[in-house]
This record gives C-alpha cells, sequence and structure tokens, in this order.
C-alpha cells in the first residue's frame, strides 16, 4: 500500500462507501446505459440480468429495456476483459481494454487449453468456422455456433466450446452482441464495433486508470490491480501519472485517488447516499475493489459471499456500509440483515424494492438489432489476434 502523503486530506474511514456510492452514480440524474457502463468502466456481468439490473438502476430506469436496447444497438457488449470474467464495456472500449488487459488472461488459461486439447491448429480451425459462419452482418446463438464447429470435425464437447468460445473474445475475434431471449447472440467484433478509440501501452494504462478513478474512487493501485489483475508495479505507474489530475485522500495513513467529481457529488447528495440502497449480486461496489473492508465487516464476508464460493449476493447499504443481503422472491424483496434492521431501514428497503429495476431482457419483443445486419465499413479496433499478447506492463 501507498502510504498517504502529509499534504493528503483525511478522509474518515466511515466515508469511503458513501464517496464510492458517490462515484459510482447510485445516485444521479438519469442517463443511458451506454454512458453508465462508459462511466464506470466496465461492469461484472456474468450473470446477466445482476449486470443489467445495476446499470438499469443507475439510470434511474424501472427494468432493463434500455441495457438490452444498447446491446441491441451495439453501444454496449458483454466479454472477458479482465479476471477471465464476463463483463459490460462501451463498445468503443472493448478494442483497446482487450489489447492492455487480455494478453494475461490469454497466458493464464494456456494450461487449460492444453488440457482440453485445444491446440493452436484446433484454436485456429474453429476461428475459421466462426468467421466463415458470422461474416456479413450474421449473429448467431451460441448452440448454433457449437453446430458448426461440430460439422466441420471439431469436438467441441464438454469444456471445450466454452473455453473456445471466451478464447476467441479475448483474441479479438467474437463478442456477445444482441440480446435474443435470455442469451446474447455471437458476433464478430470487427463488424460489430467498426470504430473504437485506440490506445496501446502506457497511454492505454493510464486512461484505464482514469476510469477506474472516476467510476470507483477512493480507490488505491492495489485495488485497481485486483478489479484488472495487471501487476501491481503497472497499477502503481498508471496512478502516479494520474495523481496530478485527481485528489489523494488518506484513508487510515493509506493513500486512495478519487475524483472531484465524486466528493462534490456527496457534498450535493449526502442524505439520498446515506439512504437504503439495494445493490444487485456482483455489483461493483463490492466486486471494483481487493479491499472491501471499508464498507463489508469482516465478520459478515460468508453471509454475502457464502464459503468464498464466488457466488455474490445482492446487499443491503445504508449510510455506505452493507448490513445485509437480499433476494427476489415471488416479485418482492427478501431482506436478510446480518444482525437487525431499525425501523428507518425496513422501511427504506421496502421503499428500494418498489423502484428496484427488474425484468430479464427478454421481457419484451426480441431487438431487431438481432438479425443480420449489413457489416460496415469502418476499420475495426485492434485488440490483439491470434495467440499473440499484449506487451508486458
Amino acid at each position: 500500500m501507498t502510504a498517504a502523503s502529509a499534504t493528503a486530506t483525511r478522509l474518515p474511514r466511515s466515508e469511503v462507501g458513501l464517496v464510492r456510492l458517490a462515484a459510482q452514480r447510485v445516485h444521479a440524474p438519469p442517463g443511458g446505459a451506454a454512458d453508465v457502463v462508459r462511466h464506470l468502466g466496465a461492469v461484472q456481468a456474468q450473470d446477466l440480468r445482476a449486470g443489467a439490473t445495476a446499470v438499469a438502476l443507475r439510470c434511474g430506469a424501472a427494468d432493463v429495456s434500455g441495457v438490452a436496447a444498447a446491446l441491441a444497438a451495439g453501444t454496449v457488449v458483454r466479454t472477458w476483459p479482465m479476471r477471465g470474467t464476463l463483463h459490460l464495456l462501451a463498445a468503443e472500449d472493448v478494442g483497446w481494454v482487450l489489447g492492455l488487459t487480455a494478453g494475461r488472461t490469454v497466458t493464464a488459461t494456456a494450461t487449460r487449453r492444453r488440457q482440453l486439447g485445444l491446440d493452436e491448429a484446433f484454436v485456429e480451425r474453429a476461428r475459421e468456422v466462426a468467421v466463415g459462419l458470422l461474416t456479413g452482418g450474421r449473429a448467431a446463438r451460441r448452440a448454433d455456433l457449437h453446430a458448426a464447429w461440430t460439422a466441420a470435425g471439431l469436438d467441441v464437447t464438454g469444456q471445450r466450446a466454452p473455453n473456445l468460445l471466451q478464447h476467441l473474445a479475448l483474441t479479438g475475434t467474437l463478442v456477445l452482441g444482441p440480446p435474443r431471449g435470455r442469451e446474447q447472440l455471437v458476433v464478430l467484433l470487427q463488424e460489430w464495433v467498426p470504430t473504437g478509440r485506440r490506445l496501446t501501452g502506457e497511454e492505454a494504462l493510464t486512461e484505464w486508470a482514469r476510469r477506474y478513478v472516476a467510476g470507483h474512487g477512493p480507490a488505491t493501485a492495489a485495488d485497481f490491480a485486483t478489479w484488472t489483475k495487471l501487476p501491481l508495479t503497472a497499477a502503481r505507474r498508471a496512478f502516479a501519472a494520474l495523481r496530478p489530475e485527481v485528489e489523494a485522500v488518506d484513508v487510515d495513513g493509506v493513500e486512495h485517488l478519487v475524483h472531484p467529481s465524486a466528493t462534490a457529488a456527496l457534498a450535493a447528495s449526502r442524505r439520498a447516499l446515506r439512504a437504503v440502497h439495494l445493490l444487485p449480486g456482483f455489483d461493483e461496489f463490492l466486486l471494483g475493489y481487493g479491499d472491501r473492508s471499508h464498507v463489508l465487516a469482516p465478520e459478515h464476508v460468508d453471509a454475502v459471499c457464502p464459503g468464498g464460493n464466488g457466488i455474490f449476493r445482492g446487499t443491503v447499504v445504508t449510510a455506505g456500509q452493507v448490513v445485509g443481503t437480499w433476494v427476489r422472491e415471488r416479485g418482492t424483496v427478501a431482506a436478510t440483515p446480518f444482525t437487525a434492521f431499525g425501523a428507518a431501514v425496513t422501511a427504506g428497503v421496502r421503499r428500494r424494492a418498489q423502484t428496484l429495476p427488474d425484468g430479464f431482457l427478454d421481457e419484451g419483443p426480441a431487438p431487431a438489432a438481432a438479425a443480420p445486419r449489413a457489416p460496415r465499413s469502418a476499420q475495426a479496433p485492434a485488440p490483439p489476434t491470434g495467440g499473440s499478447q499484449a506487451a508486458p506492463l
């Protein structure tokens, strides 16, 4: 951890969660789904319903139709940019973010691919088949892609198919695009996202840290390294480069960076941010940090993620602290306190349950954008291709 400098403003530990809620726009003027995702940088979305709910509540929306529309329009996509986990990203960011982060995941999963018999020849043949199936603006269900691989003589039984899909996404060929029912169709990244920002090396690293601090601060370089799985040395370089643009605050003697807009938002909306909030499972309020102890007491971690199984429950948050969990039951919300809810929190849970964004992406007509569409001619982003990796950081 980086020790706070003598000039850093002291931020009480009890305030960290409130500033993070402000930075994450849990209470903010309504906006669009793509704007929310772009501001946060990435939104964990291995559970698509939870990820869509996380975005929708930050849009002030009553349901997830805006998220579905953004996916259908191609302004938001879902892929595996960090930690081997699915996230929602703004479409224009996917190429350069993969270029920054994907190489480490490609390396980390090499042993598993070898265990599954996915050698380079197998992977490249699968890539050729996928490109042949999807070229021309076409989209396919995962089952259709698997069937095409099988028809080409590729054995994609067991865990081969999901590992192939992830690898072809990490290496810049495929991305999860428009929704159809409760799944997303697979599309070619270069056709679905024909334009995007082009950042590389230190410029990309600093920009990703900039976005992270704006959407997650106060946070440390170690938090950023955990979020991205980039080396801690790289995270520290990025934070050092960013420090003149943001505020450095002292939390228990440790330097955290925060964007001035977050502290201003807290000052303007303190009462609303201190109120009760129902955040979905896997929300960035917890998953966005290596150290969650500022907002979740260690003795209650198991209630949120039982047995450390990686499945995070929805959380009840008040005054910037996680005080319980919640689940949807028969169209309503059932909340469980860590100790006991006071009358004000109980009433707040009831109010939030009435406005919690609800609905799977299939609740409504299938988006027209799921149909084949003509490829666009603009040059695509340039993430790593084939088995290549990003330059070491």
